[in-house]
């Protein structure tokens, strides 16, 4: 599939699906709680924190920083690797599901703003 869309229409999708999150009040993540988020959603599991490093080439610390919030919010979860008990696996959650799922709604309705 391919989009001719200029940087401002792309601009202008992301500003609108940013204002109306605001505005719905769901929590305020980060660029990089919501890398961390997505990647979970969108890549296949398992997920671990070294793993998560790796593919966003950011450091271990950020992640865990970033992990630390998103299981406060009950975005994502931490649970004990059965294999190897100094191993955490990061698993999905309804409320991160959700969360996505409006998000992305959000940004096809900005999407659709903007092509207008």
């Amino acid at each position: 599939m391919s989009l001719n869309l200029t940087q401002n229409q792309v601009l202008s999708i992301w500003q609108g699906a940013i204002t109306e999150s605001v505005r719905k009040d769901t929590p305020d993540l980060s660029a990089r709680q919501m890398a961390v988020l997505t990647t979970v959603y969108l890549t296949p599991m398992p997920h671990t924190v070294r793993g998560l490093a790796e593919k966003l080439n950011i450091s271990k610390p950020a992640i865990t920083r970033s992990l630390d919030r998103l299981s406060e919010l009950g975005m994502v979860k931490r649970k004990p690797d059965e294999n190897d008990r100094r191993s955490v696996n990061i698993q999905r959650t309804v409320k991160g599901s959700v969360y996505l799922h409006e998000f992305a709604n959000m940004m096809m309705e900005a999407a659709k703003d903007a092509a207008e």
